[in-house]
């Protein structure tokens, strides 16, 4: 075969699978959640003869295109072992390697977010508690990255600094100290049930509960757990084991969440408190408490005398709530980031002398503008 033939043979198979490619793009239906990144996926915008002229539509377009590509999960390991192992590089995309652990880069440290966290407890407490002899306590969750080796993390000790300059007449408790790397899922940026029974036990002693001692929890393990980071960081990667905790303590509370019906109002709907059908979905972690919710209450009925206790949280107070509630009646966490906090009252009654606890994570600290 000529040289010449062998290049038009060549340059025919690549208008092939250019065309190819192309026509498979156009043909196949899209895609909604990219179930190894545990996200929705962009969907085609809407053209219309004003937003031809906006440069919105144009990156719509193109973010539309990234996300539907055909073999788009394929390419993107290709990128990250070439990232990895051909490149040397500490990360792809801000994902990296370490301790055998997948962890995510949060940087740099924002002060001014910061300080709007802190503002935010205050006037939280300013608004709700001033009058009711609450006793006011603030923790912070050291996030994975704190336990890096070598790999760009903020200055956490200036964080805590930050904190403890602008929160208002709230006693700390630290938990940096009681954590390890270990503690947190090698694919994920949560901290694992199993590993929390001390923060638990700190964080009640530290409100008077010091004689309460969560024990006798009985384990129960699903895997795989693909976390967060397991999709994002598009290599092979072994999942970890999701591990959750029972004891007659959990098994007797009655678990609900608080929602708005534009039909009745708010409504408050009974929920299990480990619902593990959530195993299955987009986000294995939702087991706990039912994921994502802006009110949650705990009820139980084994200590009807223990007063009741208000969280102020993220997504790592929904695996740490239960191990809390032998110490108390009722608990109730609200996501600030998930409701106003000007409308607490819409779907809460706070009782006079109760404990309140304000507990984030470094990451969500960081990102306080999420706050409602």
């Amino acid at each position: 075969m000529s040289d010449k033939i062998k290049n038009i043979v060549n340059t025919v198979m690549l208008l092939l699978i250019v065309v190819g490619f192309f026509a498979a793009n156009l043909i196949l239906p899209d895609g909604e959640i990219s179930a190894s990144e545990r996200r929705a996926l962009k969907q085609k915008p809407e053209a219309s003869a004003s937003g031809l002229l906006e440069k919105r539509f144009y990156a719509d377009v193109e973010e539309y295109a990234l996300d539907q590509f055909l073999l788009r999960d394929a390419f993107r390991g290709i990128k990250a072992f070439s990232a990895y192992n051909l490149l040397g590089l500490s990360d792809s995309n801000g994902i990296y390697l370490s301790q055998g652990h997948v962890f995510k880069t949060d940087f740099p440290l924002s002060e001014e977010n910061i300080v709007r966290a802190a503002n935010r407890f205050n006037l939280v407490c300013d608004t709700y508690f001033e009058d009711k002899s609450m006793s006011v306590y603030y923790s912070v969750i050291p996030d994975k990255n704190y336990f890096a080796n070598g790999h760009l993390k903020y200055d956490y000790g200036r964080l805590l600094q930050i904190m403890d300059e602008n929160v208002n007449g709230m006693a700390y408790t630290d938990l940096f100290g009681t954590l390890t790397v270990a503690d947190y899922y090698r694919t994920d940026l949560h901290w694992k049930q199993e590993s929390i029974a001390l923060v638990a036990q700190k964080l009640l002693a530290s409100m008077g509960k010091g004689g309460v001692i969560p024990t006798n929890y009985a384990p129960h393990t699903l895997e795989p757990f693909r976390g967060a980071y397991f999709g994002q960081a598009a290599i092979p990667l072994k999942p970890d084991i999701l591990t959750y905790l029972t004891n007659g303590t959990i098994d007797g509370a009655r678990a609900y969440y608080h929602a708005f019906s534009p039909q009745d109002g708010a409504v408050r709907i009974e929920m299990p408190v480990y619902d593990t059908d959530a195993f299955g979905g987009v986000d294995p972690y939702s087991l706990f408490l039912g994921g994502p919710k802006m009110i949650v209450e705990l009820e139980n009925p084994q200590n009807p005398g223990g007063g009741e206790l208000y969280i102020f949280r993220d997504s790592f107070s929904s695996s740490l709530a239960p191990l809390m509630l032998e110490g108390y009646s009722k608990i109730t966490l609200i996501d600030m980031r998930y409701i106003r906090y000007s409308l607490y009252e819409m779907f809460i009654s706070f009782t006079p002398g109760s404990d309140i606890l304000f507990l984030l994570n470094t990451q969500a600290l960081n990102y306080s503008a999420m706050f409602q």
